[in-house]
């Protein structure tokens, strides 16, 4: 197959080469690749919008953004990407790696992690800082929810730890059957990957941890939901957004309960702990 492979030069970099990556996402781009300079995505080129590719452009303000277009074959976009894409160590426990690179024997867990077009390789500080926190968690025999759960990447974790079962929830077709592939493909059972959002949990019982690695506007529109199905003492962790947004998410979390515990921050995200009061 052809794909596209768009050139972004965008000035501040950060944080708008998140935002711009998300938006692409949306519109059907299925990697990305970060540059000195901004971005590089890809698309197949039967589904290239250009017309898409500038509302997301005009969409974000205060930043300066051009781009470039370009066709590339199928055999050169496998070796592109085989080449950019490096497998990440996450704070010396966690080794997240795709099909062509090697497993790291110094690490007590390697999660193989093919990424297609969802979110969730680690490379993003949203995900990295997800897997830090989990690192950090009593695990064992506990019921976990994952929250958009892009690739399933925190969900195969928080299983390799223990987990007594898990649900990967993911309002996104391809997201799912992406995290149904990189769930087998690590060996995990018990983990139920689902096509959905926070109205599944309707048909679900109490969890003893919930995480949701979505983004703002969800977070304050659904917290309420996960809360809900979240036992006593029972541990919520949020990430998706910037540091300037924790009042917000914080004042939400605290009127349904919670008690807001610690944050960390990496390349100006955050992520959240709180616990259930």
């Amino acid at each position: 197959m052809i794909y596209i492979e768009l050139t972004l030069e965008i000035e501040p970099i950060s944080p708008f080469s998140d935002i711009i990556m998300s938006d692409l996402g949306d519109v059907g781009f299925e990697s990305f690749v970060d540059t000195d300079t901004g971005l590089k995505a890809y698309i197949p080129k039967p589904d290239f919008d250009e017309n898409a590719v500038k509302r997301v452009i005009d969409n974000v303000e205060n930043c300066s953004v051009t781009y470039a277009v370009e066709e590339m074959p199928d055999e050169n976009w496998n070796a592109v990407w085989e080449s950019t894409h490096e497998p990440v160590l996450v704070e010396d426990f966690c080794w997240v790696y795709a099909p062509f690179h090697s497993i790291n024997t110094e690490v007590k867990y390697n999660i193989l992690i093919e990424p297609k077009m969802s979110f969730g390789t680690a490379h993003h500080s949203t995900t990295y800082m997800m897997l830090s926190f989990l690192r950090d968690e009593e695990l064992e025999g506990r019921k976990v929810l994952d929250m958009g759960s892009g690739t399933g990447v925190l969900a195969i974790l928080a299983k390799m730890k223990g987990a007594a079962e898990t649900d990967a929830i993911d309002n996104d077709e391809w997201a799912y059957r992406n995290a149904l592939e990189n769930v087998e493909a690590n060996g995990c059972t018990g983990i139920n990957v689902l096509l959905g959002d926070a109205q599944l949990l309707n048909e679900k019982g109490l969890y003893d941890v919930v995480i949701a690695n979505i983004n703002r506007n969800i977070l304050l529109r659904d917290m309420h939901a996960y809360i809900e199905h979240l036992n006593t003492g029972g541990t919520l962790l949020l990430s998706g957004f910037y540091e300037h947004d924790i009042p917000s998410i914080r004042q939400e979390a605290e009127k349904n309960g919670m008690a807001f515990e610690s944050f960390r921050e990496r390349n100006e995200w955050v992520a959240c702990k709180f616990v259930k009061k």
